[in-house]
């Protein structure tokens, strides 16, 4: 049976893998190569190709769920006007497999790599989609045949699952996606104003959203979590990890203790953003 805190670690563990999507030049660079001049448009365009153009704003706006107000729809449905779903899919992972080429050079070439990238593959692929349309969607993708390719594309569907999980757990507990990142950030101590996909709300609607927090008793009269707040975060985090536990059901014990063992060096030789 697959636990919560082994579903915990292996996010830490895949989590590094996937976010070389959005954290490193390459992915974006090809993406904005294919004639795109805003990087929003890329970031949109790599995202949402699985789902196709044809899916609206306010579909890709519900599945990304943390938005502000408006914001997709500035790039949905206008940038495949520039590039197509497919060509977007096709950049995204060359970029994302040259970020990992760079970050990991010979790491990649070893056996641990094709085995970590096929037992995460297996595992998102017997994995149900039931409830997690952004997964099914980047599941109908085709799977990479070259091993570095394997691992990111692996490491990218369970990013998904977990993420649809995760915004369910949203859902549950009651939390807007602009109040998901007010939690986040006063969670990792730092002020709301200062996190990325905060600071360019107007002041009054962050305020807004703050008070409504804090009405409900989750941020202080300091502009911190309560201990209400906290458990709120807590309990989101402990949903997530058990929603996440249904993608590594199909894997055997040692399949695990091998996906993890494979994993941890990776990880670590990813560098972290702050």
């Amino acid at each position: 049976m697959v636990t919560a805190d082994t579903a915990r670690r292996l996010f830490e563990l895949t989590e590094p893998i996937a976010l070389v999507t959005y954290m490193e030049a390459e992915p974006m660079e090809a993406v904005m190569a294919l004639g795109l001049t805003d990087p929003w448009d890329a970031y949109f365009a790599g995202r949402a190709a699985p789902l196709g153009r044809q899916v609206s704003a306010q579909v890709v706006d519900a599945l990304f769920y943390n938005f502000a107000d408006g914001e997709v729809a500035r790039h949905i449905p206008s940038v495949w006007d520039q590039v197509s779903p497919h060509a977007a899919n096709l950049a995204r992972q060359a970029g994302s497999v040259a970020a990992l080429r760079r970050l990991l050079s010979d790491r990649l070439d070893s056996p641990s790599v094709v085995r970590a990238g096929d037992t995460m593959i297996d595992a998102a692929m017997t994995a149900s989609h039931e409830g997690r349309a952004l997964f099914a969607a980047v599941r109908t993708l085709p799977v990479p045949v070259e091993p570095d390719a394997r691992l990111w594309f692996g490491a990218n569907l369970l990013r998904e699952h977990r993420g649809d999980g995760h915004v369910a757990a949203l859902v549950t507990l009651g939390v807007s996606g602009t109040e998901s990142h007010v939690l986040h950030t006063l969670a990792d101590g730092v002020p709301a104003e200062k996190f990325g996909r905060l600071w360019h709300l107007p002041k009054e609607r962050l305020d807004e959203v703050v008070g409504a927090m804090r009405e409900r008793g989750l941020v202080g009269d300091d502009g911190w979590l309560t201990p209400d707040g906290n458990e709120l975060k807590k309990r989101l985090e402990d949903l997530t990890d058990e929603a996440a536990t249904a993608a590594y059901r199909s894997l055997l014990a040692d399949q695990l203790d091998h996906l993890i063992d494979d994993l941890t060096p990776l990880a670590a030789a990813i560098p972290t953003h702050e």
